[in-house]
């Protein structure tokens, strides 16, 4: 039997080696407290914009110890914010797509291709054609992309080509229906 066992508990407990334990043993909880309060914060600036509610989660993940952060394991968003701006840029691109699939007369509502320079149901001018190569060119661009032309400013985009033409069509239409 050693002398430690054989001492009463009463000084055990006062022995320099009990307190040294006791003193790292509550220095170790104590920094896996401040540790998991620094886990919150982090991860609250992660899911959360408002700097209000961070504070007050990182409040929570303070008080009451180590029980703090598993409240707010409840109630913390489910996404990151990265997380969720990627899946809204990721539905822009997509509708951007499907919209440039699914291309439209401006006027008419009618499906026209992306190589259309106008639409053939309304005579809508969809996009002018560059001078030198014939190419349709987007209303935006100041240089043609097919073959390097520049693009002089001013190009009318959504003009009717041929407004007389619609004009001559109804007029000879209400002339056949009175004749």
């Amino acid at each position: 039997m050693t002398v430690t066992a054989a001492m009463p508990l009463a000084q055990a407990l006062d022995s320099v080696d009990w307190t040294l334990a006791r003193n790292l043993g509550i220095g170790l909880l104590v920094v896996l407290w401040l540790a998991t309060a620094y886990w919150t914060f982090k991860d609250a600036r992660r899911r959360i914009e408002d700097p209000w509610v961070i504070a007050l989660a990182t409040l929570v993940g303070l008080f009451p110890p180590f029980l703090g952060p598993v409240i707010y394991m409840f109630f913390r968003p489910p996404e990151y914010l990265q997380d969720a701006r990627e899946r809204e840029l990721e539905i822009q691109a997509m509708e951007q797509r499907l919209a440039e699939i699914d291309q439209r007369c401006p006027v008419c509502r009618a499906r026209v291709e992306p190589s259309y320079l106008v639409c053939p149901v309304c005579t809508t001018r969809l996009k002018s054609a560059c001078p030198s190569c014939g190419q349709p060119l987007d209303s935006l661009w100041q240089v043609c992309p097919y073959c390097a032309t520049a693009i002089p400013p001013g190009l009318p985009a959504l003009a009717n080509v041929t407004p007389s033409a619609r004009s001559t069509t109804r007029g000879r239409a209400t002339t056949d229906l009175d004749g």
